[in-house]
């Protein structure tokens, strides 16, 4: 495979790249290094990838249309994986233009490029963050996602929306992978694992939201990534058995598909707290807090479409994936 790759500076991109290219597929990163959180871990990890002759680093804005048309004609994927976008559910709630730019315009001239380029299978990052108000758990891509909380959220199921409308038109195979609270090394500065590693180290308060009764589906990045090239090797195809009468929301009888991956294990805030003591070796400084607007109580991923197209279920624990977190922090940071 020749994989275009966006957002192949961050953190899932990252990792991906590097599997592919260790694989022996060639990869192109679009990556624009935006500053929404450190640039310098960003070229961090662009500077382990560059070590491989496979992989070659585009810096271009998604949203400018004339140079991702450009690299797509230059390059000539077979595969894309869109993994760049505005990321965050609260900073959607302080700067949503942010959200419309880079999640709806930029993944509009991604559709566009592999439309005109001949590309076998777009593969695109959705959310947990979709299932919104819903509470069945675990949550399934079967059920509807019409009450999102956030416009992150939003953005992403208009993700879902504009890729199906790609695939009814052109034929164009998309498949979305609704990701479920992913951690691991080389993870976001913003995300809690990493915020709340430093602060207890450094034995400074931690912010805790719901008082820490948010119940989340920690997801480790080595099983977010297998995942991922599983789901990329594995064309999406339209399902013969699909019934307007009704209608399956992540199925279609043209070639669409949505997965969760997800660990399918549901853990409380509070003993992911534990973990990181316990690791660590301190205790935290807890500043116990109220629901945050836009955040959901629960998430927990149905996994057995994966399962059973794919053949793969994350199973990674918390207290595996967490020390290897903290091991690479304290190491990347000399701590």
């Amino acid at each position: 495979m020749k994989v275009l790759i966006t957002g192949a500076a961050g953190f899932i991109g990252f990792h991906l790249s590097k599997r592919l290219t260790e694989e022996g597929h060639e990869v192109v990163g679009l990556d624009n290094l935006d500053p929404y959180y450190d640039v310098n871990l960003k070229k961090a990890r662009l500077a382990i990838l560059g070590q491989s002759p496979l992989f070659k680093h585009v810096n271009i804005n998604m949203q400018d249309s004339g140079p991702v048309a450009d690299l797509f004609k230059q390059e000539k994927p077979t595969h894309v994986v869109n993994l760049a976008a505005q990321a965050g559910v609260r900073y959607s709630i302080e700067n949503p233009m942010a959200y419309v730019n880079t999640n709806l315009v930029g993944f509009a001239n991604i559709l566009e490029g592999c439309r005109h380029n001949g590309v076998e299978h777009l593969v695109y990052a959705s959310s947990s963050s979709v299932y919104g108000m819903n509470t069945k758990m675990p949550l399934s891509p079967h059920e509807g996602v019409d009450h999102p909380m956030s416009l992150y959220a939003a953005t992403k199921k208009s993700n879902e929306m504009m890729a199906h409308s790609y695939s009814n038109l052109y034929d164009l195979p998309t498949t979305g992978l609704r990701f479920f609270t992913v951690y691991g090394p080389w993870g976001r500065p913003d995300m809690a694992l990493f915020l709340f590693t430093k602060n207890i180290i450094e034995e400074k308060p931690i912010n805790v939201f719901n008082y820490g009764k948010m119940r989340r589906d920690f997801t480790y990045i080595d099983d977010i990534v297998e995942g991922v090239v599983r789901v990329t090797k594995n064309t999406a195809t339209p399902n013969e058995n699909w019934d307007g009468n009704n209608p399956d929301p992540c199925t279609s009888p043209k070639p669409y598909r949505v997965y969760n991956i997800g660990n399918n294990a549901i853990v409380e805030l509070s003993r992911y707290i534990e973990v990181i003591e316990e690791v660590v070796g301190k205790k935290a400084i807890c500043n116990y807090m109220p629901m945050q607007p836009g955040d959901v109580p629960a998430t927990e991923a149905n996994v057995d479409d994966l399962i059973n197209d794919v053949g793969f279920k994350p199973d990674t624990s918390i207290e595996v994936g967490i020390k290897n977190f903290i091991d690479w922090y304290r190491s990347y940071y000399e701590v």
